[in-house]
């Protein structure tokens, strides 16, 4: 089944339980504007109580992913008296990237090209990552006085590490996709016009999984990347598994598993 919206600054299309984003403003790298962000805040809600979707991919159109927030824009909108930055973020970078995180399903960035700035936090925020070999992960909040932000210091310092993280932001100097591949930032690396192709075939296999064993995990995993302890982590793992253990789709797996036959699961 295939379900296709288009709109100016945003495409969406569902096709086999995959629903695929693309931002579409490739004459400005998918710079974001309050639209654009709108509209895949709204995608992203649809999608957490929508059965038919089981897996979203983020992409850009053209040679990038997403060059970050449409700086022309926000200087517009600074000239007005009441304009508050910190709002801004509070009113739509922060709530698309928590909804990214939150939701229960596989959201994977299939990275085109260039991820920058608040493109690049959205990058961090995807489950898994298909990465174009030339893509190269820029942080440049420094060189116009501002702090990274829509969650790009809580999450680069998880993959770079502290110091390399600080390198990154300070001096902005570019994450590689080779780079980005070495230390887990993304999963996969490969030549530009494959990157759609790959997330599409990554999605295909998560389709066919339980959709409760997924959603569950995922919240597991965040939560872990919280100040939680080792017993207090396996003392929640417990009480999910308690609730996974009671579903057909445990059964239908232990079942299939048996008697040596593909899993039909059906997220009950």
């Amino acid at each position: 089944m295939t379900r296709g919206i288009t709109a100016p600054e945003l495409l969406v299309e569902l096709t086999e339980g995959v629903l695929t984003l693309t931002l579409n403003r490739p004459e400005v790298l998918n710079a974001l504007t309050l639209g654009m962000m709108q509209g895949i805040a709204e995608a992203l809600k649809k999608a957490s109580t929508d059965k038919a979707v089981k897996v979203v991919i983020l992409t850009g159109a053209g040679r990038a992913f997403c060059a970050g927030a449409d700086l022309g824009d926000l200087k517009k909108r600074q000239s007005v008296k009441a304009f508050s930055l910190g709002d801004e973020l509070r009113d739509h970078f922060n709530p698309l990237v928590a909804q990214i995180r939150k939701l229960e399903k596989p959201v994977i960035g299939a990275i085109n090209g260039l991820a920058a700035g608040a493109g690049a936090s959205i990058v961090l925020a995807t489950d898994l990552k298909i990465c174009a070999e030339k893509t190269t992960f820029l942080n440049a909040f420094a060189r116009v006085g501002l702090v990274p932000d829509s969650g790009m210091t809580y999450l680069l310092p998880r993959f770079l590490g502290y110091s390399k993280a600080l390198e990154h932001m300070w001096l902005a100097k570019p994450v590689t996709a080779e780079q980005a591949l070495a230390c887990g930032l993304v999963n996969k690396v490969v030549p530009a016009e494959s990157v759609l192709a790959e997330a599409r075939a990554l999605a295909a296999e998560l389709v066919k999984m339980p959709p409760l064993s997924i959603a569950l995990t995922k919240r597991a995993v965040n939560r872990s990347l919280e100040a939680v302890s080792l017993d207090e982590q396996m003392e929640y793992e417990a009480r999910l598994q308690e609730i996974l253990g009671r579903t057909q789709d445990h059964a239908e797996g232990v079942s299939a598993f048996l008697e040596k036959r593909s899993a039909q699961f059906k997220g009950e």
